[in-house]
């Protein structure tokens, strides 16, 4: 049984494919970083001295 609706990438599509999903998950990465970053700096080096 065949799959009519398959579709097969050449080589080129899938180095572009996988170019593209490498820049999208270091994008999310530096973006993760950066929100982390700036979190620890609004809350201000004291936020771990605190009594638990």
């Amino acid at each position: 049984m065949t799959d009519r609706n398959s579709y097969h990438l050449t080589p080129e599509e899938q180095q572009r494919r996988r170019r593209r999903s490498i820049a999208l998950g270091l994008t999310l990465g530096i973006l993760c970083i950066l929100l982390f970053a700036v979190t620890m700096a609004k809350l201000g080096p004291q936020v771990l001295n605190r009594p638990l």
